[in-house]
Formats: structure tokens, C-alpha cells, sequence
């Protein structure tokens, strides 16, 4: 049976309001995406070579006292595109199972996004502090951003605390944000904007939808 993830088709998503890189805030992108009829399930075998589709990424990180956790995707991770890069973005693509994604609100969609980041790393749940939705990256300067559009989370924590359960999370590690650019890693694309954008991207209160009529 093929993976059928979710997906926006790339035209209603950026036809009328291009973005290439990171938009911080990112509400009228989110808006289009939390309405249900703006998205479907499709093949992901047919979307990773088809750029008329962008499969919803929620990418979330771990934050902790202007701290970040980074890790190398290994080998094992399902995008070979992004293999032996630094990441400091958690999550990944929302799969058929988490079909009610967008049709029960806004909650629904951070209890899907929630169930991509408990897949790759176990957090006690009294060491989070809060979530937010801060912002929007699309990326179409290389192959794999081209059919891909991420939504991105900061996940708030009380302390430095997390303990991964994939083995393509490799090597992870706190580092302070500013620190990064001194790491000597390579970082994958949608990492180095989170990172160029930080200070602007810390700062954002949370995305919420309008209340529903």
C-alpha cells in the first residue's frame, strides 16, 4: 500500500503570495492551509518528484534558554536528500493516519504535528513550557525544498532534556543559537534560515486561527 501524505498543490498555496526562503509570522499561508478543502492526502512516491504539490512539513525545535538541540540525520532517516546534514528541525511528513489533520481545528493540527515529534525523540511532559507556530519556509533552491513546505514550531522547554527514539537522529546536542554558524557543521537549508531568522522567530507570540463563524 503507497504513503499517502498530505499536501497542498503548489500554485493555490503560492500562486497569489510567492515566498522563497522564510517568512516569519507566516498567517496567510497558515490560514490558506487550515482550511480543509485547501489540502489533501496524495502518494508520496508520486509528490517527492512532482513540485505541483508541496507535502506539509511541520518542523519543529526544541528551544531551551536560547539553546537549541542539533543532531546529524543519519542514514536511516526516509529523506536521502537531507543524509549527513545538521538539522536542528524535528517532525516530518504527516501521513494518512493523521487524516482528521485540519478538520477539527487547530488543535488537531498540533496534536498531529506533536505525534511527528514523539515518533523521533521522548520529552517528559513536564518539561515543556509551550509551543508556537512562528512562521513558514519554502525553498525552492534545491531539489528536495521544491516539493516540500514547512511549518515551523518552536517547542519551548524547561530544561535541557530530550532523549531520541530514531536512530536517524545522530549525535544530538544543545548549542546556543548564535553559536551555530561557529559549529563547523552543514547545516540543512531549512536549519540555516530558522537560524538566520532566530532572533525575529523567538520573539513571535504563536499563530492562532481566526475563530470559526
Amino acid at each position: 500500500m503507497h504513503e499517502l501524505v498530505l499536501a497542498a498543490r503548489t500554485e493555490a498555496l503560492l500562486g497569489g503570495r510567492p515566498l522563497q526562503g522564510l517568512a516569519v509570522g507566516g498567517g496567510e499561508y497558515l490560514a490558506f492551509l487550515a482550511q480543509p478543502e485547501n489540502t489533501r492526502f496524495i502518494s508520496r512516491a508520486a509528490a517527492e518528484t512532482d513540485p505541483a504539490w508541496k507535502q506539509i512539513i511541520p518542523y519543529i525545535v526544541l528551544h531551551c534558554a536560547g539553546s537549541v538541540l542539533l543532531y546529524r540525520r543519519g542514514a536511516h532517516g526516509g529523506e536521502a536528500r537531507l543524509h549527513a546534514l545538521h538539522s536542528i528541525g524535528f517532525g516530518g511528513h504527516v501521513a494518512s493516519g493523521d487524516e482528521t489533520l485540519f478538520a477539527g481545528g487547530w488543535r488537531t493540527y498540533l496534536d498531529g504535528a506533536r505525534r511527528e515529534l514523539e515518533e523521533e525523540v521522548a520529552l517528559a511532559p513536564d518539561a515543556i513550557a509551550g509551543e508556537r507556530i512562528v512562521g513558514v519556509i519554502n525553498d525552492d533552491s534545491v531539489e528536495v525544498g521544491r516539493v516540500h513546505f514547512g511549518v515551523v514550531h518552536v517547542c519551548d522547554l524547561r530544561r535541557q532534556e530530550a532523549r531520541r527514539r530514531e536512530a536517524q537522529i545522530a549525535a544530538p546536542r544543545w548549542i546556543e543559537v548564535g553559536a551555530l554558524s561557529a559549529a563547523g557543521v552543514e547545516l540543512e537549508t531549512w536549519s540555516a534560515l530558522v537560524a538566520r531568522h532566530w532572533p525575529a522567530l523567538a520573539a513571535q507570540p504563536g499563530w492562532a486561527p481566526p475563530p470559526s463563524r
